[in-house]
């Protein structure tokens, strides 16, 4: 099959140079002239892909390739190109940054695997023609990564931007596309996990309609676009047949639950999507709004921001209480970060102490700094409802929480940490009844059998429950 989309990767020298909000900026003023575009982010992150979503319209998929084979992400990626009219790749830290020497997870990596050209954006404070020479090194560095473009940002005035402009486009020979001035204040908030993401920022929507009129006033936008639309056709066997191992559905579809509200939203759309394939029917809850857990033949909870909904989600005690009562009966609870947290006894924030659902008999305390920050290895070695034992399972932990009073054996924990930190001593997965509960996010492309293990759980649950 040959696939002939635009598409553009957005990258930098490294981290906090600007590239999201330069992503979100050209969604929106693309989306503005009736372009259907596709956003992309890499790298591990849920923050970054609801700026993108707002501005484009359209659903954010991670890319990774620590996270996924490459087979599977480049079918994710092109079969979601092909129902738009192009896509927007927002880069992590710098361009050949990954966890290994050999960059083998970086951004260049991934745009060489898409065959995507690449524009780089430049944090020009405090330097004038070393620009040119750092980008004349990324050049050098791998001739094979198109870079086609650069957009200075931050940049301090004209003469600033005039020395800045004729010394990257006469010795590196690439089209320099904006040049953005420095904006006092951010037009996007931040706080301990990075951006404040769209769901708790009342300016959402103007922030990203800021966004793209600063782009649209200080870069070329239509440039842009056409170096998108000169990215080259390639040609993908096979690109829609990853279905998997063939099963027999069960006459009545089983209701898998997950809680999505300000607190929990922490899901990658590739991990509700294959559990529908599947043939699940999702339900959305609120642990924040609902009195109690609806009907569920079982229950995924994703990560997100318990700490700052603590007294929200301590006050709803009828959801909290019919949860527990719930994972008593047997249901089928899986639950990463935020949710393990929700999972426990009590969440401590600023020495104040608030009840959670009470699932696992364990305090977490929130800390200033990350206890666990970065890609992780987990060998399942327990057996446990949902992964077989002697996979390795490839995730990322982001956490800010720990449990201060671990004892040595009181729980069951289905994970060795071969990479991480986990949850207490080079372990991970807790393990009651049919809950597994982990620090580790997974995304479904790269745990192929994640999805499969919660579905099944979801109709053994459903059968006992009839057969009672």
């Amino acid at each position: 099959m040959i696939v002939d989309s635009p598409r553009i990767v957005f990258s930098a020298l490294r981290g906090n140079s600007g590239k999201t909000f330069l992503t979100v900026g050209v969604g929106a003023c693309l989306r503005q002239r009736g372009k259907t575009v596709s956003p992309f982010k890499k790298g591990p992150d849920y923050i970054d892909p609801a700026w993108l979503e707002m501005a484009t319209g359209h659903p954010c998929y991670n890319l990774d390739l620590f996270l996924m084979e490459r087979e599977g992400l480049v079918s994710s990626f092109f079969t979601r190109v092909r129902q738009t009219d192009g896509a927007l790749v927002e880069g992590n830290r710098g361009l050949f940054d990954g966890m290994d020497r050999e960059g083998s997870y970086s951004t260049a990596e991934l745009a060489k695997l898409l065959q995507a050209p690449v524009i780089l954006v430049v944090d020009c404070g405090m330097a004038t023609r070393t620009v040119a020479a750092m980008i004349l090194g990324c050049q050098y560095f791998d001739p094979e990564v198109a870079i086609q473009g650069v957009i200075l940002n931050r940049i301090g005035g004209t003469r600033h931007e005039s020395i800045v402009r004729s010394s990257v486009e006469e010795r590196c020979g690439v089209a320099v596309l904006g040049a953005i001035p420095k904006i006092k204040g951010g037009v996007f908030p931040e706080r301990h996990m990075g951006l404040v993401p769209p769901r708790e920022h009342q300016g959402a929507g103007r922030a990203v309609d800021e966004a793209a009129r600063i782009v649209e006033r200080y870069v070329d936008v239509d440039q842009l676009w056409e170096i998108a639309r000169g990215a080259p056709a390639v040609c993908f066997n096979d690109l829609d047949s990853r279905e998997g191992e063939r099963f027999v559905r069960p006459s009545r579809q089983p209701k898998i639950g997950f809680i999505r509200d300000s607190a929990f939203w922490f899901y990658y759309p590739d991990n509700l999507e294959a559990l529908e394939k599947l043939g699940a029917f999702l339900v959305e809850c609120s642990a924040l709004n609902d009195r109690e857990l609806p009907p569920v033949d079982a229950l995924y909870i994703g990560g997100g921001f318990p700490e700052t909904h603590a007294a929200s989600l301590a006050a709803n005690a009828g959801f909290r209480k019919s949860l527990r009562k719930a994972v008593e009966t047997g249901l089928p609870v899986y639950a990463e970060c935020g949710g393990l947290v929700y999972l426990g006894k009590e969440l401590i924030v600023e020495k104040k102490t608030f009840p959670m659902a009470g699932v696992f008999p364990l305090r977490f305390v929130l800390d200033r700094s990350p206890q666990g920050h970065g890609y992780t290895i987990l060998e399942v070695d327990t057996p446990n409802p949902y992964f077989p034992t002697g996979e390795i399972l490839h995730g990322h932990e982001f956490h800010y929480s720990h449990i201060p009073d671990w004892e040595e054996g009181s729980f069951t924990s289905a994970f060795n940490v071969r990479r991480g930190q986990g949850i207490h001593g080079r372990r991970d997965g807790l393990c009651y009844k049919n809950v597994l509960a982990t620090y580790s996010h997974l995304h479904a492309v790269g745990a192929k059998g994640w999805a499969r293990a919660l579905w099944q759980q979801a109709i053994s649950y459903r059968n006992m429950v009839s057969e009672q």
